[in-house]
């Protein structure tokens, strides 16, 4: 694939098989950092111009969701060193990124349970969904403090008051009403998820939504991810026969 214009010969080659909703883990940042003999936390300042790339290359491509999973509900038990050196880059991104972000009509959704967070990032990631709520090019849902079990749990929860208060029946819930209550309600499914850093775990991450995802695992450090990167990933993307529990020849007909 050349690399001159990346963009330009996905939408020449791939333009009918865009994702429309691509998730990604982002690992590998404090790797990629102690290989340069530098501190953890560096790596992750550094994991911002890929997020700013993979951003861009979203746009640009027609991908309408991409899901960049930030914090997870287990990296609180991270030394406490990093964790507060994660919360002063979550503070700075959503001071100094967002505007950028909206003059590229992109809507900003964190996802996650924010209350964990201080006042003053509570505070930020409010500010940013006031002014980008009403955009309507790429969401991009930034999971910080978040879990899959999290998410399918907050969606049951929310299920059983309803049934609780007689506004529903239980056998009214369906895999469709059950999805309506997650945190990706109104998004197209996940078509695909990536993760670098070359492990081969999805993590906790999107478990609803992944059931039929296609996997991409790349051995790159996510400091090291381009457009370039992100184009290998859709075009394998492209080349999967995408079956949904059908045969090989039900789907070529």
């Amino acid at each position: 694939m050349a690399k001159v214009d990346v963009v330009a010969d996905v939408l020449e080659h791939y333009a009918d098989s865009i994702p429309q909703h691509v998730g990604i883990i982002m690992d590998g940042n404090g790797r990629w950092a102690q290989q340069k003999g530098m501190p953890r936390v560096y790596g992750h300042k550094k994991g911002v111009d890929s997020v700013r790339a993979a951003v861009k290359f979203a746009r640009q491509v027609g991908i309408k969701s991409l899901t960049l999973f930030a914090f997870s509900s287990e990296n609180w038990k991270r030394p406490e060193e990093e964790v507060s050196g994660l919360m002063d880059l979550f503070m700075l991104v959503l001071t100094k990124e967002i505007k950028n972000l909206h003059k590229n009509n992109v809507k900003l959704k964190i996802v996650g349970d924010i209350t964990a967070f201080s006042a003053g990032i509570q505070k930020k990631v409010a500010s940013a969904h006031e002014l980008t709520g009403n955009n309507t090019g790429l969401t991009l849902n930034v999971a910080a403090n978040y879990g899959g079990r999290w998410d399918i749990v907050e969606a049951a929860k929310s299920l059983a008051d309803k049934v609780k208060r007689g506004e529903l029946e239980s056998a009214d819930i369906d895999e469709a009403l059950f999805d309506s209550h997650t945190q990706f309600a109104e998004q197209p499914d996940l078509d695909l998820l990536i993760r670098t850093g070359g492990e081969t775990r999805i993590s906790n991450f999107l478990l609803w939504q992944v059931a039929y995802a296609e996997l991409h695992f790349t051995p790159l450090y996510w400091p090291a991810f381009n457009a370039l990167a992100f184009a290998q990933a859709v075009e394998a993307f492209a080349g999967t026969e995408r079956r949904f529990g059908l045969t090989g020849e039900q789907v070529k007909r």
